[in-house]
């Protein structure tokens, strides 16, 4: 038998739209409605908060449901004023705002699971992932407005064209609620998101907005929120006081590319006059336990033994945590195939290794340095080291698949499962991993 929903529609024709949308979604999710309370599973009540007579009218509904039924959720605009509602109703299971059809059929989901559909739900609520499930790529824009020489990008994918943060944050939920432990946001340009949506009325960098709300949604998760490709720009440094143990997680992904100003440039790199040693050092006095990752190309097109040199001594005092260098190589398509002056493929390849060497040594010094911590490990897989059972995996400051892992050994280990989270101490470091024992 299909639940059964009663639905209660009060207010304006703006109203009466946002109510057609959630019954539209229940039909088509296989819900029944009904018009007396007495045989619904469940109540919605869509209220009206302009006049007084009208926030009179939707507590008298809401108050009459709920004797009458006793499980009422609360949409529509009397729900922008929540603690209006919860003073005389404390009892109603759950409140939303005006528009707020996905959020509405989340509510109802909790309260009153959807019939199984033989159909649709061969495919799991949060679709097919080819990542192992406690993790998800979670991809917030599409396209870019820059216009680097050595990249295509635009050419293919087109300009930035961001996702809803309505969508997003449903999206988001979803994943969490499914088992997901850990969102890497990515994007061509992370911080860049929204500026494509923005209004007068909306908050200056969309992307503050949207970093905050899954800031907030991750914690009531315990799950982690970890921030790849984000451009230096100034609003970043709002982001980093949000950063912690549990939702976004002290970490960022910042592809530099470069240091010499003459060849980001060339490159047409954005914020190309910043000066990024400066933010750098700004953000670890907030944070001083940010991991820094970023990625770089040597050998472009005009890069001289000066210019190369100007590269490894920023990358000395910038103290980048984890770095992937590229020998530059032309693209077709690309602006940074008209460019003078290549430079040799044997000394590109040489500066490589040098550059290479040298981030490998800071990998190594830093790595050191977290000998004796205690960390909250995110367990990726369990293996073998020799005889020994050993789990794999990372804190807050590794990305999977791009930066090194933790191995930890210790009793019990061969009982943890990918996704768990556990307590361990790191007890050795080499150039790129480090290991622990479980606590």
């Amino acid at each position: 038998m299909a639940p059964r929903i009663g639905f209660v529609s009060l207010g304006c024709p703006k109203a009466l739209v946002d109510s057609e949308l959630i019954l539209t979604e229940l039909q088509a999710e296989g819900y029944e409605t009904v018009p007396r309370y007495a045989d619904a599973d469940l109540v919605v009540v869509n209220t009206c908060g302009f006049i007084d007579d009208a926030i009179h009218e939707s507590l008298d509904a809401i108050g009459e449901a709920l004797s009458a039924n006793g499980k009422v959720l609360v949409t529509g605009c009397l729900g922008a004023r929540p603690e209006d509602i919860r003073a005389v109703h404390p009892k109603v299971l759950g409140i939303t705002g005006p528009h707020a059809t996905q959020e509405v059929m989340q509510q109802i989901h909790e309260h009153l699971p959807k019939p199984h559909d033989p159909f649709q739900d061969l495919v799991p609520p949060i679709g097919i992932k080819l990542t192992p499930r406690h993790y998800a790529y979670f991809k917030i824009s599409e396209g870019c407005n820059h216009r680097c020489s050595f990249c295509i990008i635009p050419s293919m994918r087109g300009d930035l064209v961001s996702r809803s943060q309505e969508a997003l944050l449903t999206e988001a939920t979803r994943l969490f609620a499914a088992g997901v432990r850990e969102l890497l946001v990515i994007s061509q340009d992370t911080s860049a998101y929204g500026l494509d949506l923005r209004s007068a009325a909306s908050e200056r960098f969309p992307f503050v907005q949207l970093t905050r709300a899954l800031d907030a949604l991750a914690k009531q998760y315990g799950a982690w929120v970890r921030l790849h490709y984000v451009y230096p720009y100034p609003h970043v440094d709002d982001i980093i006081a949000l950063m912690g143990e549990e939702g976004v997680v002290p970490y960022l992904d910042v592809p530099f590319q470069h240091a010499s100003p003459t060849i980001l440039k060339a490159m047409k790199r954005p914020a190309q006059a910043a000066d990024t040693l400066a933010r750098i050092q700004r953000w670890r006095a907030m944070r001083p336990d940010l991991v820094i990752r970023s990625t770089f190309i040597v050998g472009f097109p005009g890069e001289t033994a000066a210019h190369f040199a100007e590269l490894m001594d920023w990358l000395k005092q910038a103290q980048i945590d984890r770095v992937g260098a590229f020998v530059y190589s032309p693209v077709q398509g690309a602006k940074a195939n008209e460019l003078a002056n290549p430079v040799a493929e044997s000394v590109a390849k040489r500066r490589h290794a040098q550059f290479m060497e040298l981030a490998q040594s800071i990998s190594r010094e830093r790595l050191v340095r977290r000998v004796g911590q205690r960390v909250s490990v995110l367990v990726d897989e369990i293996g073998k080291a020799g005889r020994r059972r050993v789990a794999v995996g990372r804190s807050i400051y590794e990305a999977p698949q791009v930066d090194g892992q933790i191995y930890v050994f210790g009793r019990g280990v061969a009982a943890l499962q990918p996704g768990q989270r556990v307590q361990a101490e790191i007890t050795g470091s080499s150039d790129y991993d480090l290991e622990a024992k479980l606590l």
